[in-house]
């Protein structure tokens, strides 16, 4: 687990007792929408997004079988480009912007960051600082998944954000 960034400033100390896990997803169906769009934008695109996501899939008989996640494909300084999924159990069918899309099964760092949304960029600092010292590197994308956010609490220390980052060994 990642604990919030003004706890500390040592990276090492960012990571909790909860060290982050290598595991092995499994393939999932997503509804989703792709964006490339300028960082500054990030909160004002992402309900709208979602709101858009769960009323196709609500159109076509579905729902939700879990926490929704982003896929980043490309950060810059300037820029996002990623994609707001929502996990259903079967493909959907595209329905304007929203397409489906799989999460592919692949092997994955994983930790919790626990806090509010602008310290990820921090957790994600040292996440990465932690799969290189731990012989790891990370393969281009990465993934946040949502399990604990504003639509359950009002209290932004109470986020939950789990960090999937797909790897492989440091000498390959």
């Amino acid at each position: 687990k990642i604990i919030p960034p003004n706890m500390s400033s040592n990276s090492d100390s960012l990571l909790d007792e909860d060290t982050p896990q290598i595991v092995q997803t499994d393939e999932r169906h997503a509804a989703s929408i792709r964006m490339q769009i300028p960082r500054s934008e990030i909160q004002q695109v992402m309900g709208p997004g979602l709101t858009e996501i769960h009323t196709a899939i609500s159109a076509q008989g579905l729902r939700a079988t879990g926490p929704w996640w982003t896929h980043h494909f490309n950060v810059t300084p300037s820029t996002f480009d990623f994609e707001i999924c929502v996990p259903v159990s079967s493909p959907i069918t595209p329905s304007g912007r929203v397409q489906p899309c799989t999460w592919a099964a692949m092997t994955v760092a994983r930790t919790t960051y626990t806090g509010g949304y602008e310290g990820l960029s921090q957790a994600w600092s040292a996440f990465n600082e932690w799969l290189g010292k731990n012989g790891y590197k990370g393969t281009s994308g990465f993934y946040e998944v949502y399990i604990v956010g504003p639509e359950s609490v009002s209290d932004p220390a109470q986020y939950q954000t789990q960090l999937n980052r797909p790897i492989t060994p440091a000498d390959q």
